[in-house]
């Protein structure tokens, strides 16, 4: 089968073919239908040798969606044909966050060596994708599966993030979104399904900002150095009660810190290595800032619904498997509006 691998460090990612994967006990394997592409791929290859923790070769893809090809022994509760879409952060099932479902802050993962697809086991970005059990796919009849793939991880990360801050976000509120483009555009349209908060989006550019307009922003500003200030005149002076900062870079970060009100929630989702004094007097009163990581698996159920019922959609661009390197270079040049998606097998 073909696959879209990480080989090299440092190098660009490669189709290849590789075997075929042949479920064994337990396990399920998945035709591929669609395949997300993500900043925290990028992220990973941007590593150094010393410091990468995964074996190399890698496929990438931790945003999977497809149909059930075929059941290993002892696999119930799921028949072949079925479309499903893949939980990324996936556990060891029974560890205390897991039994609450938390598998994304599972405590034994790292002590057993269990990675995400795409993020250290092999990903979604090919023909077919071995599961290693059941209870990480879930059902998405009804639903596009090209339209539905980001929400396992560009869906489920903002829902993460915004539920927590959600006694916050009450009438007259403001909710600060920066960096509206793959999670970001899907962050605006949770916030105005979930919340009667005014939203207002920043980003570096007026396409950036015209796509946040049109999934629901009641504000769009230019992240520029005037950015802060901005944001203060909307709230007359007081600031948001929730910043989410989907960017995670330094500058956006001390931006984020900037904008956020007495006893406001701050939101660090974004992998950019930016870093927030917290302490007295660096900070409103009472401020909280949080650096989440992707969701439960019953906030994907959630997510799910959301899309059922027409609340989020994402934005997205397709492209076939020999095309995903090129999406990759659009992807880090940004020139995506909105995500990214692989068809392996369309």
């Amino acid at each position: 089968m073909k696959a879209v691998q990480y080989r090299e460090v440092g190098a660009a990612p490669e189709v290849v073919t590789v075997p075929d994967p042949e479920p064994g006990p337990g396990q399920v394997l998945l035709k591929v239908a669609a395949a997300g592409v993500c900043h925290s791929d990028i992220a990973v290859m941007s590593w150094p040798a010393e410091s990468f923790p995964y074996r190399l070769p890698l496929t990438l893809g931790h945003e999977g969606a497809g149909t059930v090809a075929a059941l290993g022994d002892g696999v119930t509760g799921i028949a072949e044909g079925d479309l499903v879409a893949v939980y990324g952060p996936q556990g060891c099932g029974r560890c205390a966050k897991c039994a609450e479902g938390k598998e994304n802050y599972c405590l034994r993962a790292g002590e057993l060596g269990i990675n995400p697809p795409g993020l250290g086991a092999p990903g979604a970005m090919a023909e077919y994708l071995l599961v290693d059990d059941a209870r990480f796919l879930l059902p998405i009849e009804g639903l596009d599966p090209v339209r539905t793939v980001p929400l396992t991880d560009a869906g489920l990360t903002p829902y993460h993030a915004i539920k927590r801050s959600l006694p916050l976000l009450t009438p007259g509120s403001t909710a600060v979104v920066i960096g509206t483009g793959g999670l970001g555009h899907v962050a605006i349209q949770l916030l105005r399904a979930l919340t009667p908060a005014r939203v207002v989006a920043l980003d570096v550019n007026d396409a950036k900002l015209e796509l946040a307009r049109t999934v629901g922003a009641h504000h769009a500003v230019l992240s520029d150095e005037r950015a802060v200030d901005r944001v203060r005149e909307l709230t007359g002076g007081l600031g948001a009660q929730a910043v989410f900062d989907f960017v995670g870079a330094q500058p956006t970060v001390e931006m984020a810190g900037a904008m956020a009100g007495v006893e406001a929630d701050v939101t660090i989702v974004g992998i950019a290595g930016g870093t927030l004094p917290v302490g007295f007097d660096r900070l409103q009163f009472d401020v909280a800032v949080r650096a989440p990581y992707w969701g439960s698996r019953g906030e994907l159920r959630e997510v799910l619904e959301l899309a059922r019922t027409g609340d989020i959609e994402v934005h997205v661009e397709t492209y076939g498997i020999d095309d995903a390197p090129a999406a990759y270079e659009r992807l880090h040049a940004g020139k995506i509006n909105g995500r990214a998606v692989i068809l392996p097998n369309g």
